[in-house]
């Protein structure tokens, strides 16, 4: 399929500001299941821009304005082409085969990154406590049925509420709350994978929903997150647990990582005025030569 993706954010100071520094992960990924074939970025005021690979493998922008502005303005925009084939394979092996993959140390080793808890995704009483009682591992006759059940649990127990968290809501604050977005959701799934001795990582993105609105005058795309959890033998698989769903052709990823510090899309610091607005328009739309 094929999508066209635009993601602007801009701010506007109440005064001008004397200069700021930036980073931006806003480059959308090519790998086994998407392509970008064109990106831009755009910045006002105009700039010079300067491009790096992060350590997770995430494209990375930044750049500074060292002279007063008023206004701020990033833009993305992307051709993208997602694989509309779905994974048949979830598992390959007995389930007590997997589980021995897992615990071993040279597995552990190499994916030690998404198995250590985040100040995100910190392993708690709380944590335990909502596991034992949502989540049946003997029941899971395989990694990915288990994978399948965390997200269920999840998605039936917790209200989406864009109103209830922020940006720095971590696991023990969205337990008591039960409530939350899909960052939240995410952080959730991931130290329960983490503490089942799964890796688990933070997938940032886009999930194009256009065709499912058509109907609604106030629908609006937005950025969105979701899961990949590592099954043996098979690999990274992705879950939506915001919508108890699987990964296809709707999404659209930008960056992974440990949790949301690793793939943040905008972040900087400037100096100045502490009064700000900030507008953020995500648009995808599917282009000539999709299905």
């Amino acid at each position: 399929m094929k999508l066209q993706v635009s993601h602007l954010t801009h701010y506007t100071y109440q005064e001008a500001v004397a200069k700021s520094v930036n980073e931006i992960r806003l480059t959308p990924r090519t790998d086994d299941r998407q392509t970008c074939h064109s990106h831009s970025i755009t910045i006002e005021p105009e700039v010079s821009v300067y491009q790096y690979e992060d350590y997770f493998g995430n494209t990375a922008h930044y750049f500074s304005i060292p002279f007063p502005h008023s206004q701020l303005s990033i833009k993305s925009c992307s051709i993208m082409e997602t694989d509309e084939e779905e994974n048949p394979e979830t598992n390959r092996i007995p389930y007590a085969v997997e589980r021995e993959i897992l615990n071993e140390e040279k597995f552990q080793n190499e994916y030690a990154e998404y198995l250590i808890e985040t100040d995100y995704t910190r392993i708690t009483a709380e944590l335990k406590h909502f596991k034992n009682i949502t989540i049946d591992e003997d029941q899971a006759g395989s990694i990915y049925q288990l994978l399948e059940a965390i997200s269920h649990a999840i998605y039936v127990n917790f209200t989406y509420d864009p109103k209830a968290t922020q940006v720095s809501t971590t696991v023990e604050e969205t337990l008591r709350l039960k409530r939350g977005v899909c960052q939240d959701y995410v952080h959730l799934m991931i130290a329960l994978c983490r503490m089942l001795h799964i890796p688990a990582r933070y997938v940032s993105g886009y999930q194009f929903l256009g065709d499912l609105n058509a109907d609604d005058p106030i629908f609006q795309h937005a950025s969105h997150a979701w899961v990949e959890a590592y099954v043996p033998l098979i690999g990274w698989l992705g879950f939506d647990p915001t919508s108890n769903g699987k990964i296809n052709w709707r999404y659209v990823t930008l960056g992974k990582g440990r949790d949301y510090r690793d793939i943040v899309p905008v972040k900087g610091i400037y100096q100045g005025t502490d009064k700000q607005q900030l507008e953020v328009v995500v648009d995808i739309k599917r282009i000539e030569g999709g299905h």
